[in-house]
């Protein structure tokens, strides 16, 4: 007997939200597939500005990248892996996954990206501050 994996993976005594099957699995993939998109596209824009993709190490920025997808958000792998997890949520379609959501975005908020700003706020200056003012932090 087969068995569906995400209901292997979530059972729980919380109902699965009432979403198609087909559409849970469309829009879970093509969610997730443009956070992947987003992610990978901020990962090159550095790789081509010669800075640190590192983001236990914000004071190795070596340049202030603020062309590309970074146009748009000043955080896009933070977008992309928060894009990940509502795909992820989407196909499980169960309450828990997405009660996830804002927890990620408040944990990254307040413990990596606030700290980095910072950094690069000391490092770029009145660069980083007028690039801040236009750009949002998410989207």
């Amino acid at each position: 007997e087969e068995s569906d994996w995400s209901s292997d993976v979530c059972s729980s005594d919380l109902p699965a939200l009432a979403w198609p099957t087909q559409i849970r699995i469309g829009a879970g993939a093509g969610i997730l597939t443009l956070g992947i998109l987003i992610a990978v596209s901020g990962v090159v824009a550095f790789r081509r500005a010669r800075t640190t993709v590192n983001p236990m190490r914000p004071d190795g920025a070596s340049a202030l990248v603020a062309s590309g997808i970074y146009r748009y958000t000043r955080n896009p792998m933070y977008l992309g892996m928060l894009l990940v997890l509502i795909g992820c949520a989407v196909y499980l379609a169960r309450p828990w996954a997405l009660l996830v959501l804002p927890l990620f975005v408040l944990y990254m908020n307040r413990f990596q990206i606030e700290p980095e700003e910072r950094v690069l706020e000391r490092i770029f200056g009145a660069e980083f501050e007028a690039y801040r003012r236009r750009v949002r932090r998410w989207l």
